[in-house]
């Protein structure tokens, strides 16, 4: 029905003088609760159908575009857009580089594991269930857990179908599932919170709610009677959820579009090093089970394998159609899209790949230095690669935890922290669809007092 639906729209649509043009249509059902202590704050249950296109006119300076989108299903309601969307195109500037990718698109629907059937009808009371465990197992691990934030339980089921005028029809099923809980603990005065969360495609391969409380428990006590410190410079050990943030950073400035734009640091470093030779970064579509997996992109093309980096050398950038013919290049698969949006350029399941040390060899092979576990604020410029974070964590000597560390910024430059990574931990952690391990940097500024 999905894909009837998306197709038609696209008749109506060169019927009303369209040249070209596609379709998105995304079915979501949603239910999140959340509680607090023993008592339920909020329950939330959402169903949404969004049809979205993106219609093309033909003209001497190339391809007028317009994208419109309508929840409205019915039949009349799709063929007014269809009209309306190709008058929209008409007004708009034309653009030499717009259109849709000429050939190359999926061939084959691999099982991808996205979604379990088990999952499509679970209750509100077992949310409720999940979400409490969480709750009372952060109470429980210490009486200094004195409050929280709260726990929640929610699960996705999305259906998306694509079309084309080119020819190509397709739709995939996915899901998603997670558990956060954010407990409050107290001593003397002093207050401190954290969080854990877990995230997976299969209800069943979700970590515990009873882990995930505790583990959120224990990184708030590990807060309490924090210090600042001195400034130094000083060698610095990002842990995995806080790892993922730097990948985050880098992965905006191999995006397309930042590096026509002339918007990346990167802009210039195909093929060259931009790291030390402990960095391989992946981008897998096709990952089984990955939280950002799926058959084709937003364009109807294939997704897949491509090495980002390899041991330092920048190989790849992650492209779609549009921002591949500004750079003369081929797209990698990477467009990424809603309903009502023109395609961008996103990582699908992103990582580093881990090394052979755990985090515990790493903090002992320091000798003195820190190891970050919350990052804060958003001081990161693209343009430069100038970084400079809030942060908190557990200050290191002798290659042993001395106390906790807070209201300090930790700064450096992001080429300089990539080149400057000695080593990468065994700790990969997928929290979503980018992940990394723990990163050492040989060295970078700790402002403090």
């Amino acid at each position: 029905m999905s894909l009837e639906l998306a197709t038609r729209a696209l008749e109506r649509a060169v019927a009303a003088g369209a040249h070209s043009g596609d379709a998105v249509l995304v079915e979501d059902e949603s239910t999140e609760v959340r509680v607090r202590d023993n008592a339920i704050d909020h329950v939330t249950q959402a169903r949404e159908r969004c049809l979205g296109l993106r219609l093309f006119v033909a003209t001497e300076g190339g391809l007028r575009q317009a994208i419109t989108s309508t929840s409205d299903l019915a039949g009349d309601a799709v063929d007014r857009l269809a009209q309306d969307t190709v008058a929209l195109a008409r007004a708009t500037a034309a653009d030499p580089n717009a259109g849709l990718p000429d050939s190359g698109f999926a061939l084959d629907f691999p099982e991808l594991e996205l979604f379990d059937p088990a999952d499509a009808d679970i209750d509100v009371d077992r949310h409720v269930g999940d979400a409490r465990a969480a709750e009372a197992a952060a109470r429980a691990v210490d009486p200094r857990i004195v409050n929280s934030e709260g726990s929640s339980s929610d699960s996705q089921l999305t259906r998306v179908a694509y079309a084309n005028t080119a020819g190509f029809a397709g739709d995939y099923q996915r899901a998603g599932h997670s558990l956060v809980s954010s407990p409050i603990a107290a001593e003397n005065g002093e207050m401190q919170t954290d969080y854990w969360f877990a995230v997976a495609r299969r209800r069943s391969e979700l970590e515990s709610p009873e882990s995930v409380g505790r583990r959120a428990a224990e990184r708030a006590l590990a807060q309490l009677g924090g210090k600042r410190i001195a400034t130094c410079e000083v060698p610095v050990i990002f842990d995995p959820p806080t790892a993922r943030g730097i990948l985050g950073n880098l992965a905006a400035c191999v995006s397309g579009y930042a590096v026509y734009r002339q918007s990346s640091f990167l802009a210039e470093k195909l093929g060259e090093r931009i790291a030390s030779d402990a960095v391989t970064i992946i981008d897998d579509g096709r990952l089984p089970g990955g939280l950002g997996s799926k058959p084709f992109d937003g364009e109807g093309l294939p997704t897949g394998r491509k090495t980002v980096v390899e041991n330092g050398i920048l190989r790849s950038f992650l492209l779609d159609h549009y921002s591949a013919r500004k750079l003369g290049l081929a797209s990698t698969g990477n467009a990424s899209r809603s309903a009502g949006s023109a395609p961008g350029v996103a990582p699908t399941n992103l990582w580093i790949e881990p090394g052979a040390q755990s985090l515990d060899e790493l903090v002992q092979t320091m000798g003195r230095g820190l190891l970050v576990t919350k990052l804060f604020g958003h001081g990161f410029n693209p343009v430069t690669g100038d970084f400079s974070r809030g942060a908190a964590g557990v200050w290191i000597e002798n290659g042993e935890a001395v106390h906790p560390v807070e209201e300090i910024t930790v700064a450096g430059n992001l080429a300089d922290m990539l080149a400057d990574i000695d080593a990468v931990g065994n700790d990969l952690l997928w929290m979503g669809s980018v992940a990394a391990p723990s990163l050492r940097v040989s060295r970078m500024t700790v402002a403090g007092e």
